[in-house]
């Protein structure tokens, strides 16, 4: 299901008590992971549906330096159904990331800086979200699931490790310093 090309869901679909379980289902799993976002894809479920929340206690422990760097702020629970995603700043910023189906394991991963998407929520009403930074990315990442796209087809294979090891070595580092470890080519200035 993950390398699958998910399918669009129906005005009536949308409403089902069915998918609207989905969607409590999703909801509870992306937070018992924990985990920032979450696409039915990854559930087993190939329609094109995804939630995500960045709570501000995944925040707490981030310095303010790495949530700066990350554009990184809390992100209130939100359903999108059918997104379209257009890129509005291509300019790339790279972080290391992760993800609840490849779980363990993290890698630098270079993302366009900002978005809109277009879509439906929960009751099939339309929505736009522009997002910047790491909203953005985690928008990213959740609408690649929706395509059979994962972050490892995304990343520098070099810079990919174990959580642990990425913890161990990595964490608090510059994403400069991490590629000068690696002998990777130098882009930009963001942190990880």
């Amino acid at each position: 299901m993950l390398r699958q090309k998910a399918r669009d869901l129906t005005p009536e679909e949308i409403v089902s008590p069915e998918v609207q379980r989905l969607i409590v289902l999703m909801r509870d799993t992306m937070r018992d992971a924990p985990g920032v976002g979450l696409a039915a894809p990854q559930v087993g479920v190939g329609l094109r549906l995804v939630v995500v929340e960045d709570r501000a206690e995944y925040q707490a422990g981030v310095s303010s330096e790495d949530l700066s760097s990350r554009e990184r702020t809390p992100v209130p629970f939100h359903v999108l159904i059918n997104p379209k995603l257009t890129v509005e700043d291509a300019t790339p910023a790279e972080f290391h990331e992760g993800c609840l189906s490849v779980a363990g394991f993290a890698a630098l991963v270079a993302r366009a800086r900002g978005v809109r998407v277009e879509a439906l929520d929960e009751q099939g009403r339309p929505v736009t979200i522009r997002a910047t930074g790491w909203y953005a990315r985690i928008l990213q990442h959740e609408l690649d699931h929706l395509d059979g796209t994962l972050y490892v087809d995304r990343m520098e294979t070099r810079s990919f490790a174990t959580a642990e090891n990425h913890r161990r070595y990595w964490a608090g580092r510059t994403t400069a310093e991490v590629r000068a470890v690696l002998g990777l080519p130098v882009r930009g200035t963001s942190s990880t």
